[in-house]
Parts: C-alpha cells; sequence; structure tokens
C-alpha cells in the first residue's frame, strides 16, 4: 500500500520504518527535516516537505508526535495531513492524546470522507523498534479491518476497544497502571538493598509468583543500578497522567494513587531525571 507516517520521534522513527521493510511504500514527514532524510537513507522510500504532501498519494496515514497541540498542527490547516489525503481513506493517530482531540479530528476527517482511528501505543521505545507494540484503538470496525495488518509490522497485538476515543481512553487506563506498578518496585527494590537481599535471587524468586511484571522482569537491573536511559521519559508519563487526570476529573473518578506517584515524578524531575526512563522512581530513594 501507500503510506505516509506523519513524525519521527522515538516511535515514529522505526514504526515508519518496519512499515516500509515490510513491502509497503512509504512517505514520511517530520519538522526537522534532517531527521526525515536519515530515516530515507537508513528505510529507502521518500520524504515530504509538509504533512499534506507527505500525504497526497497515502491510502493511510500514521500520526505519531507528541501531544494534542503537536495532532492539530500537523493534522488541519493548508499544509496540513487532511489538506492532502483523499476522501474514502484513513488517518491513524497513534498519539498518545485526549479523547477530545480524537472526536475533534474525527469530525474533521469525516467532513471530507477520511475514516479516523485514534491508536495509541504501548511498549516503549524497545517495543517500537523490535515491531512488538500493543495499539489500543477507536473507531469504525471497518476502517480497524483495513489498518490492523498494516499496522501488524511493528504491533504483536492490536484490539478495536470501541468508538473513537476509546483508544485514548484504553491508553489512560494502561498509564495509570504502570505508574502504580513501577512505584511498588520503586519501593520494593529500595527495601530489598536496605536490608541486603541479592537483586537476582530475589527478581527470580518472585517474578515467578503474584509479584512477577513486565516492569519488574525488564527493568529490575537497570533498576538496582540506578541506570535510568531504557524507556518511556518521565516529561511524556507526566504528560500521559495529566490527560487522565483531566478525564478522570469530569468523571469524577478517585486518582488518588496516580496523582501521588505523579508527584514523585515531579521528584524526579527536580533531580534532573527529565529525560529518565519511568523506572527512575527508584531514584527518590537512592539520593535519601
Amino acid at each position: 500500500m501507500k503510506l505516509a507516517f506523519i513524525g519521527l520521534g522515538v516511535m515514529g522513527y522505526p514504526m515508519a520504518g518496519h512499515l516500509q521493510k515490510s513491502g509497503h511504500q512509504v512517505c514520511v514527514y517530520n519538522r526537522t527535516e534532517a531527521k526525515a532524510i536519515a530515516w530515507q537513507q537508513e528505510y529507502g522510500g521518500d520524504y515530504a516537505i509538509t504533512p499534506r504532501l507527505a500525504s497526497e498519494n497515502a491510502d493511510i496515514v500514521f500520526c505519531c508526535v507528541g501531544n494534542d497541540d503537536d495532532v492539530r498542527q500537523v493534522v488541519l490547516g493548508d499544509d496540513g495531513i487532511l489538506a492532502g489525503l483523499a476522501s474514502d481513506k484513513i488517518l491513524v493517530d497513534h498519539t498518545t492524546a485526549s479523547a477530545e482531540l480524537a472526536k475533534e479530528l474525527s469530525s474533521a476527517a469525516a467532513e471530507q470522507g477520511v475514516k479516523f482511528l485514534d491508536a495509541p501505543v504501548s511498549g516503549g521505545q524497545a517495543g517500537a523498534e523490535n515491531g512488538v507494540l500493543t495499539v489500543m484503538v477507536g473507531g469504525e470496525q471497518e476502517a480497524f479491518n483495513v489498518v490492523e495488518p498494516v499496522m501488524s509490522a511493528y504491533a504483536k497485538f492490536s484490539q478495536l476497544m470501541g468508538d473513537v476515543g476509546s483508544g485514548q481512553l484504553a491508553k489512560m487506563v494502561n498509564q495509570i497502571c504502570i505508574a502504580g506498578v513501577v512505584q511498588g518496585l520503586a519501593e520494593g527494590f529500595s527495601f530489598a538493598e536496605k536490608v541486603g537481599l541479592d537483586p537476582d535471587k530475589l527478581v527470580a524468586t518472585i517474578a515467578k509468583g503474584a509479584a512477577g511484571s513486565w516492569q519488574m522482569e525488564n527493568r529490575y537491573k537497570t533498576m538496582f543500578a540506578g541506570e535510568y536511559e531504557f524507556g518511556f521519559a518521565v516529561d511524556w508519563m507526566r504528560k500521559d497522567l495529566s490527560i487522565a487526570f483531566n478525564e478522570a476529573d469530569k468523571h469524577q473518578v478517585d486518582l488518588s494513587v496516580a496523582r501521588m506517584v505523579d508527584g514523585f515524578y515531579q521528584e524526579v524531575q527536580d533531580l534532573g531525571g527529565n529525560r529518565w526512563d519511568t523506572s527512575s522512581l527508584i531514584a527518590r530513594y537512592k539520593n535519601k
């Protein structure tokens, strides 16, 4: 298929590469043109100087940028995706953004006959590079049926959650759950260090029981070592949690644990850990 991919950050760059390597014709756009040129040199394909030009011949356009405002910038306007995308084509937004934005973009797309899916992903940079992301999707079944096999180039699992916005709501739940899990690990591992337990023996034992998790098995070594350059940045986690908090306020949902952990992430930022990965919550204990 002819595809466009808008946004070549730590997630979008390898995701677009997987699409090109799987046999599709991919045209990319990135605000920093040098990144698009580097992507073309690595994977082949094409690049364009505006989202509109990248989207003009595409059957599906994928977007993965930073936040709501970034999405609006690349989708709407004279040089945006919708200015170039033909009717009956599909726009897929992989950005973690608000459910309200998903509905806004769906309405704008529908005005010109374009189908829209909100499709945030989980799995982090490693998941994108290894092509094993999980995708939570909101939108119509018909569009999902077209897009799902294409996304399999970089996703191990995709699920249609419901109407437009449902993908973003599912991603909010994902981030809420991660916050609690990582804080539990930070506390537990800090305790283990203080009492002198061997980290490898400890995790080899408790990971096989009810305490086990992906975060435990994949982050325990680096957490004990005080190394935090292996995953999703604290700045982005706090952005995602703020989206969840805004949605929770509308529905009067108590997210007291997630809000507490968000405050702990603020402390990590105060330590200079804005770009550290989310497992850096343990740094609060190492600095006390």
